[in-house]
Parts: C-alpha cells; sequence; structure tokens
C-alpha cells in the first residue's frame, strides 16, 4: 500500500467509481443480449430450421463494442497482462521509472493505432460499408473503435504522469 494519501481505490473519484459501474452494467447487458441472442438463433435454427435473420452480424457487432469498451475499462485498472521477468532484480524507484516509461510507450503506441483507425474509419464512412445481410452502417462502429483506443491512449499517458503509479 502506498504512504500517499488520495492514492488508490478507496480514494477513487466518485465519476470514476460511477462509471466503472455504468460501464460494468452495459458490458453486462450487451453479454446477456448476445447470449440470448445466440439462444434463439440456435433454437430457431435447428429445432424450427429457420435461423434468425442477420444475427451473426449483430452479434459480431456487440462483440466489438463489448471487447473495445473494455479497452478503457481494462487500462484504468491497469490490469493489462504484464510480464515481470526484471522487476525482482530492480529496485523500487528502477520499477517505477520502469512503469512510467511502459504507460508512455502504451500511450504512443495508442495514439498511432488510433490515427491508423481514423483513417480506416474514414475511408469506411465514406464507402458508406455496410452489413451484408441488415445493411447496417459499419463506419459508426469504427469510431466508436477509434475513441475507445483514443482513450485508452489518454489514460495511459496520464498513468505514465500520475503522482505515484496505481
Amino acid at each position: 500500500m502506498s504512504g500517499d494519501p488520495g492514492v488508490g481505490p478507496a480514494h477513487e473519484h466518485v465519476w470514476e467509481r460511477r462509471a466503472d459501474a455504468a460501464l460494468g452494467i452495459a458490458a453486462s447487458a450487451i453479454l446477456f443480449c448476445m447470449m440470448t441472442l445466440t439462444f434463439v438463433d440456435v433454437v430457431l435454427r435447428y429445432v424450427f430450421n429457420r435461423p434468425l435473420r442477420g444475427g451473426f452480424e449483430v452479434t459480431e457487432l456487440m462483440l466489438l463494442v463489448l471487447i473495445f469498451a473494455g479497452l478503457p475499462l481494462v487500462t484504468h485498472a491497469g490490469e493489462h497482462v504484464t510480464m515481470d521477468l526484471i522487476d525482482r532484480w530492480l529496485g523500487a524507484r528502477a520499477r517505477n521509472a520502469l512503469t512510467r516509461l511502459m504507460e508512455a510507450v502504451s500511450a504512443a503506441l495508442m495514439f498511432a493505432l488510433t490515427w491508423f483507425m481514423w483513417i480506416k474509419a474514414q475511408r469506411i464512412a465514406g464507402y458508406g460499408d455496410t452489413t451484408d445481410v441488415l445493411r447496417i452502417a459499419v463506419g459508426p462502429f469504427v469510431y466508436f473503435m477509434v475513441a475507445m483506443i483514443l482513450l485508452s491512449g489518454l489514460l495511459h499517458l496520464y498513468r505514465a504522469f500520475a503522482a505515484a503509479p496505481r
């Protein structure tokens, strides 16, 4: 536990707890909808030989939203997969510096990915790409991906320069 007051889960801002709760509820709702949609599609397909029209497309789009909405949550919580191969040989200051460096590198990579995805989103929106069966526009979903990657990059940048690592 850090000796710094105001650092850690007990001292998170109220808006952070509310945002985490709201996004957690939204993720649960999306998972429930995906599960229900898959169940209905399977029953209709194998019992009545009438698959749900566009069910797979909707499932794909919900999965996209679920994954990319979760990216900033994982970043904010500091729960990305990490390897601590050299941490045991480093002192506390060196570990802190390495953590900050990795957060900065992660932020830079997220910003680069944001830029590349923005270009792709503009191209997809410009072409008017839609899903095959239901003709759902794909562009807004790619712009959503861009926004979530950008938010993750900003969170990594914040974590790189925060008063104390979480």
